[in-house]
């Protein structure tokens, strides 16, 4: 469904039912075809599936580069069995490697390896080039950084737990 209204000033209480779930949908529809322009041009300069993309960068930003695979899966939003699958194929992909925890047994840690390091810093780096022009440079500095901090906003209050 496309959502063809515009909307000016954004809401306010008063909005009527319409116009709010218009608003909304522009919304979703705005960052499902950005997301897909970004993981569409990154697929097809580094062949990374989204999911593996999300993961280097958790990795890189990482201290150490690494991070319990546990909290990694929680964080990229995929269940054990998807991330074991995810990580598995990265694995073979020389990018992660699987460390054990030498305090915790039951901890096992997924590092970069030095290509994946490689290839998380040119794919952070294009994803910055491709969000330039695809956000800031039609929204502009200003409506960039408020939309960051209304996501932040609904982020905090809708997130779950």
């Amino acid at each position: 469904m496309r959502y063809a209204r515009g909307v000016t000033d954004g809401p306010d209480p008063q909005t009527d039912d319409d116009e709010i779930v218009t608003w909304w949908g522009l919304v979703i529809e705005g960052y499902l075809a950005t997301q897909d322009r970004l993981m569409g041009e990154i697929a097809e300069r580094f062949g990374l599936a989204p999911a593996s993309f999300d993961i280097l960068i958790r990795l890189i930003r990482s201290p150490g580069h690494r991070m319990p695979m546990t909290r990694l899966a929680g964080e990229a939003a995929l269940s054990s069995g998807g991330f074991t699958k995810v990580a598995d194929r990265m694995v073979a992909a020389n990018l992660i490697c699987r460390v054990p925890s030498p305090d915790d047994r039951r901890v096992t840690f997924a590092v970069l390896t030095d290509h994946g390091h490689d290839i998380a810093s040119k794919a952070r780096a294009a994803c910055a080039e491709i969000l330039r022009r695809t956000v800031l440079e039609p929204l502009g500095p200003n409506a960039s950084g408020a939309l960051a901090e209304s996501m932040r906003t609904l982020r905090g209050v809708n997130e779950r737990g």
